[in-house]
This record gives C-alpha cells, sequence and structure tokens, in this order.
C-alpha cells in the first residue's frame, strides 16, 4: 500500500505522531487504551502488512501476558482480593488490570514509533529542526534511523558470512561463538564509519553554517491546511478534556473514573478521530486510486 499520509508536509507528521504518542503515554483510561490500541495496530498493519502483524501477534502479543503476570506479583495493592500468593501476599483485580493496561500502554507506543520510523524519514526531521538545532537534529536523525538500519545490514553481513559457513549456524558451541563475534564486530564497526562519514559529509556540505540555503522538496499546500486543521483541532480538545480532568481515571485502591457525561464522552469521540485520521486517508486515497485505475 501507498504511504499517502507520509505525502502531506513534515510538520502535519510531526504534529500527528508528538500527540498520539503523549495521548499513548499519558491517557490510562481503558476506552483511551482501546481506541489508540486498535488504531496503532491497524496503522503498524497497514504501513507494513503481513510483517507488522507477525510481529504484533508473536512478540507483542506475548509481552502483554507476561506483563500482566508479573505485575501482581510484585504489585499488592488493590481492594479486590482474589486470592492469597504463597507469600502470604495479597493478589489483587486491580494489579492485574494495572499490569494489562500499562503493557498494551507499552504495546501501543512501539506500534506508533513503528508507524512514526515509516512516515517521518530523515530528511523530514531535518528539514524541521536542521536549522533550530543543526546539532541535535543530526544526532537524533542518525539515532531514529540506526535500529532498522543496523537491522537490514545485520541481515546483509549474515547472509554473507553464511555463504562462506562462518555464521551462527555453523560449527561447534564456541565456533558459533567465535562467528557471532565477528559479526557484531564487523557490525560495530559499520556503525561507527557510517557515522563519520555521514558526520563529514554534512559538514563539507555547510551543514549548520549561518547564512547557508537549502533546497526542499516539500511544500504547505490546501491539503495540509485542511489536515492541520482536524488534527489541532481534535488534539487541542483533547488535551483541554484530558487537563480538566474529563478522561480521569485510577488503578488504585479501586478503579474508578469520572463519570461519563456528554462532555467527556465527545472527548473521547474526538480522540477516536485524531487516531483514525491518517488511515482514513490511507483508505480515502486507495479508493480514489482504484476509482482512477477503473476509468481508464
Amino acid at each position: 500500500m501507498n504511504k499517502a499520509f507520509a505525502g502531506y508536509h513534515p510538520i502535519i507528521n510531526f504534529l500527528y505522531f508528538t500527540l498520539v504518542l503523549f495521548c499513548s503515554m499519558f491517557f490510562m483510561h481503558p476506552v483511551c487504551l482501546a481506541i489508540s490500541l486498535s488504531c496503532a495496530f491497524t496503522y503498524s498493519v497497514m504501513l507494513k502488512g503481513k510483517k507488522a502483524l507477525v510481529f504484533n501477534l508473536k512478540y507483542m502479543l506475548p509481552m502483554i501476558i507476561v506483563a500482566a503476570l508479573i505485575n501482581p506479583a510484585f504489585n499488592h495493592e488493590g481492594v479486590t482480593i482474589i486470592t492469597y500468593l504463597k507469600s502470604g501476599n495479597p493478589l489483587t483485580l486491580e494489579s492485574i488490570v494495572y499490569g494489562i493496561a500499562a503493557s498494551t500502554m507499552i504495546f501501543t507506543v512501539l506500534c506508533w514509533f513503528s508507524c512514526y520510523n515509516e512516515i517521518m524519514t530523515s530528511d523530514k526531521f531535518i528539514y524541521l529542526f536542521g536549522r533550530l538545532i543543526p546539532a541535535l537534529s543530526l544526532i537524533l536523525s542518525m539515532t531514529l534511523r540506526l535500529v532498522p538500519r543496523f537491522k537490514a545490514q545485520l541481515k546483509v553481513i549474515s547472509n554473507a558470512q553464511k555463504c562462506i559457513g562462518r555464521d551462527v549456524s555453523n560449527g561447534g558451541v564456541l565456533a558459533r561463538a567465535r562467528h557471532g563475534i565477528k559479526i557484531l564486530s564487523i557490525m560495530v564497526t559499520w556503525a561507527l564509519e557510517n557515522a563519520i562519514e555521514t558526520a563529514d559529509s554534512m559538514k563539507s556540505r555547510g551543514y549548520g553554517l549561518t547564512g547557508r540555503t537549502a533546497f526542499s522538496i516539500f511544500r504547505f499546500d490546501q491539503r495540509d491546511k485542511r489536515t492541520l486543521c482536524v488534527i489541532g483541532g481534535t488534539g487541542l480538545y483533547v488535551l483541554i478534556g484530558f487537563f480538566i480532568g474529563s478522561l480521569k481515571w485510577r488503578y488504585f485502591p479501586s478503579m474508578k473514573g469520572t463519570r461519563l457525561t456528554n462532555y467527556s464522552l465527545s472527548v473521547l469521540v474526538a480522540y477516536f478521530l485524531l487516531g483514525i485520521w491518517p488511515i482514513a486517508i490511507e483508505l480515502w486515497e486507495e479508493r480514489k486510486w482504484k476509482l482512477l485505475k477503473s476509468s481508464t
């Protein structure tokens, strides 16, 4: 699938992910967690396809289950006692639910960050912050793309070593360890050399110098203005609702939240619109593309 949302102005992309990541990290209301999780999961699968689906189900789902099981072993707060552990400490319903909520929050944030890496390229990040904080923006850009690039290069090096019988699947235990250390050494050398080459390249181009101009392909058009109104409006509405306590929820000593009113319901609807907006853009652009193809 084409990444239609990636074609928007970098300010729109950055503003959107800043809002959803902030909300995902601080909103612990169960409905907000459900909204954020469903939107983040759906969008990551739309962007990365089957690969994201398999990764989420294979690694993230077990993480939620493990966190939900481990939390009650160390957290004994809560008034709803289910039973007593062998240590004599109570097993409470609140600690179990809080473990599920906390792990769901972590899972959601990771999903949003995977979407962020697909949409916000290093060019966009440098475009936004290159003039304000040139050195820091370059470091952040290199850091954010280090993991995906490291994974891709690791696959290349591992395959090359495998061709000559020196990967971690060949030989005995000691031989495998030596091969693994060799691959790690190659990767560290590659990462350091790549960082030095990038720094030298940017320096030779006058990056960060006063008065330096830069070419940019990004233009803030009418489509970006409309999207900014939607994202900015819904985001501001949700944040106001959060700070005045409409989305307040506590897990200890008992689970309790603010009473559901028309205003708090409208805040939840706005939060859902904010989360689902890039998904709607992707579906809308795909529909337009199919209509164009069918008309030709």
